[in-house]
């Protein structure tokens, strides 16, 4: 019999790309998941890695379970979650704060699937930004799970009682104005931004502080058309002209007409999002934030310019 927590660590080494980036995503040691692997290919009687010295590479067999193991996990959470909801009436009550480019981007899609209403969730929103959903986690009943985002390693703190699940990594774009006759997709260096007008957070914010220090890296010393904390803000002065912007992907959804996003070699940043949970994950609760991950995970890197309605 197959360990199904075999297989969904065997999934997080072919996601993650080695035994120790898994071993850190799961919360466990590097050697730990070394004696899944080899449980699992004894339980299989398939070699799913070959080893070496210092790497541990994924054989063709190792790929193909992968794909199968994502369906019969899926399908076992699924089967519980039935079970779970067998005499009741209601569903589970998930009470969720959420930033709101996520809520934007990832809800409608969810909520739209035919495997929402099998989940049997009864989901009570909180949209916010993470240092105000963090509160409902510390309040001790407001909330049950914080989507929150970080950049870079710091300026985000969390209780140390809650569990944490990464879900995905939300890349930074510059975006331009069309105006200044850059085409969309064109590379050009950092040099060649130097000199151009930007709109930058507000000096301070842990946010703030971290693209300083990256264009700082790059001699990238802009100057400041605008401070703003509001990303659909600040792309609605880029579409004006007033100058270059850094902003997350998901704060694109509905990128206004008239910018254009470029690829910069040397600015390269993220913010990873997280799920805080104080409270052990139900499986209802699981598949959500597996559901969540895989709409991540699929999403367009540049969402198309739009003359409609920016989401707040």
């Amino acid at each position: 019999m197959v360990n199904p927590v075999h297989l969904k660590t065997l999934l997080e080494v072919i996601r993650t790309g080695s035994f120790a980036a898994a071993a850190l995503r799961l919360g466990y040691t590097a050697s730990a998941v070394s004696q899944q692997m080899s449980a699992l290919e004894k339980d299989t009687g398939a070699l799913l890695f070959e080893r070496s010295a210092r790497t541990a590479s994924p054989t063709e067999a190792a790929v193909v379970m992968a794909r199968h193991a994502v369906k019969v996990l899926t399908d076992m959470d699924a089967l519980i979650a039935a079970a779970a909801r067998t005499g009741s009436t209601r569903g589970h009550e998930l009470r969720l704060g959420i930033f709101p480019s996520l809520a934007t981007f990832a809800l409608p899609e969810m909520m739209a699937s035919p495997e929402w209403q099998n989940l049997g969730i009864d989901l009570k929103l909180s949209v916010a930004e993470p240092a105000q959903t963090i509160q409902g986690l510390r309040s001790g009943g407001d909330l049950d799970v914080a989507l929150v985002y970080q950049v870079g390693q710091g300026g985000l703190a969390w209780p140390t009682t809650v569990s944490r699940r990464w879900l995905g990594d939300d890349d930074f774009r510059v975006v331009l104005p069309e105006s200044w006759g850059i085409r969309s997709g064109s590379e050009v260096t950092a040099e060649q931004l130097a000199g151009m007008p930007w709109i930058m957070h507000h000096p301070g914010t842990p946010d703030a502080l971290v693209i300083e220090r990256l264009f700082a890296s790059c001699s990238l010393h802009p100057q400041v058309a605008a401070w703003c904390d509001d990303f659909n803000a600040s792309l609605a002065m880029a579409a004006a002209g007033l100058g270059a912007a850094l902003v997350p992907e998901l704060a694109m959804l509905n990128r206004p007409a008239g910018t254009v996003v470029l690829d910069v070699p040397e600015i390269r940043l993220a913010r990873s999002i997280f799920a805080l949970l104080i409270h052990e994950q139900n499986v209802q609760v699981r598949l959500f934030l597996d559901r969540l991950a895989d709409i991540l995970g699929r999403r367009s890197i540049v969402p198309m310019p739009t003359s409609g309605p920016q989401q707040a």
